[in-house]
């Protein structure tokens, strides 16, 4: 495939020489002519391990070169990866000007010589960038797709993630430019995941997102373990091994606030601790704070129904569990009784009068009148309610229920899109 890529930093230095490596005839554009002339004299713009290799064999085998010529490089471009930076403003925002420049100029050339085109985004931007700054300057441009396309490597080792990358990803609404952009890692060893438009530019952010929580939260517990006089490289070590609920996909779906007897008062006996050991640990105390935050968007989405009864499938803290302690349905459910809702609710496990002990006294302490408000069916709950809040995840066969009684739905448990999905 003939590819142009736009801008020569790490980014796409890198992918220029690893796309040219697997066959690609590859043009790299760059106003810089410091980094044009590297390229062309078979050197690295700049330090990366096995960089200066990969530039120098494929501009050798006629496969590489480089141009400040915007015009010169979409002559024979199928496709054109942009690779600018998007730096951080004095606010935080992105700056988006050298993707405008970019963009604007590629527009410009194929208004003067149209031909079709599938133009990438690999630049780090945040989702609807595509849809409401590099779309409409093509706008005119026939034959051209947009698509995002965002880059996962890490200077230092950015070789080796091209190679061998955890993740591909390409994002767009025409299936045909979304497929084809994906063909150009065909030869690497992974499957590239094939999303929506706004999916792929949000994936770079939860990815780089997730990646700074993991080491401060690494950071926060070797703080804590060094004033604990405890190994700290043993404590993550170990932690590391389970992979089934630790380094794992588990808990990783958006859904409702967590509770039960353990996360709650271990997070709040690790806060208290930390304090007694004068340990800053600002991300282990905001996660309870956070937690309260997801509570209070659940209890408004229900708030700002119109309908006068609701009804509640799920009671205990998760499925498949009579546990109701510190169950944040039940916050919810304060909070809804307290406004003046009418609620009925349903949970397949529990039993007001099977509980006993402190999970029986949690909840009567916290709705003395549970019990009138409790059916034994979920069918009951579907006949008497004119709108559902899902708090559980639901059965296969209390899906189909909900799907047969065609009520509005509040899911708590997960997206409204993946809601939909399991609804059709």
């Amino acid at each position: 495939m003939n590819v142009a890529i736009f801008g020569l930093g790490y980014v796409g230095s890198v992918t220029a020489a690893c796309l040219a490596q697997t066959g690609h005839r590859i043009v790299g554009v760059d106003h810089d002519e410091f980094k044009v002339e590297s390229i062309r004299a078979g050197r690295s713009p700049f330090f990366e391990p096995g960089l200066d290799e990969l530039i120098a064999g494929n501009r050798a085998a006629g496969r590489l070169t480089a141009t400040t010529s915007a015009e010169e490089a979409l002559a024979e471009a199928e496709a054109a990866l942009v690779c600018v930076g998007t730096p951080s403003e004095r606010n935080g925002n992105l700056s988006l000007d050298q993707l405008r420049r970019v963009v604007a100029g590629i527009a410009e050339c194929l208004r003067k010589r149209p031909r079709p085109l599938i133009l990438a985004i690999r630049s780090t931007v945040f989702p609807g960038t595509c849809e409401q700054v590099v779309i409409p300057e093509i706008a005119g441009c026939e034959g051209v797709t947009v698509v995002s396309n965002p880059e996962f490597l890490r200077e230092g080792v950015a070789v080796k993630d091209f190679v061998e990358p955890g993740l591909v990803v390409v994002g767009g609404s025409d299936p045909a430019s979304v497929r084809r952009i994906a063909d150009l890692y065909e030869s690497l060893p992974v499957k590239p995941c094939l999303v929506s438009l706004r999916t792929a530019e949000m994936i770079k952010y939860a990815c780089n997102a997730f990646h700074a929580v993991k080491i401060a939260f690494a950071n926060e517990v070797g703080a804590l373990s060094d004033a604990l006089q405890v190994d700290a490289d043993e404590v993550m070590a170990t932690l590391c091994t389970d992979d089934k609920l630790n380094t794992s996909a588990a808990y990783l779906k958006p859904g409702f606030a967590f509770g039960g007897s353990c996360l709650p008062k271990d997070l709040r006996a690790l806060n208290y601790r930390a304090r007694q050991l004068d340990v800053r640990v600002p991300m282990l105390e905001s996660v309870l704070p956070a937690n309260d935050a997801q509570l209070k968007r659940a209890t408004d989405a229900v708030l700002d129904r119109k309908e006068a009864r609701i009804g509640i499938l799920g009671l205990a803290f998760k499925e498949d569990t009579d546990d109701l302690r510190e169950s944040p349905v039940v916050s919810l459910l304060e909070q809804l009784i307290g406004k003046g809702r009418d609620i009925r609710i349903h949970d397949p496990c529990i039993s007001i009068d099977g509980i006993y002990g402190a999970n029986r006294n949690f909840i009567l302490n916290a709705i003395p009148h549970i019990g009138r408000l409790m059916l034994p069916k979920a069918e009951s709950v579907l006949e008497w309610a004119q709108c559902l809040v899902i708090a559980q995840k639901p059965s296969p066969d209390l899906v189909r229920l909900i799907v047969s009684s065609g009520l509005p739905v509040v899911n708590l448990v997960g997206s409204s899109a993946r809601l939909a999905a399991r609804l059709s």
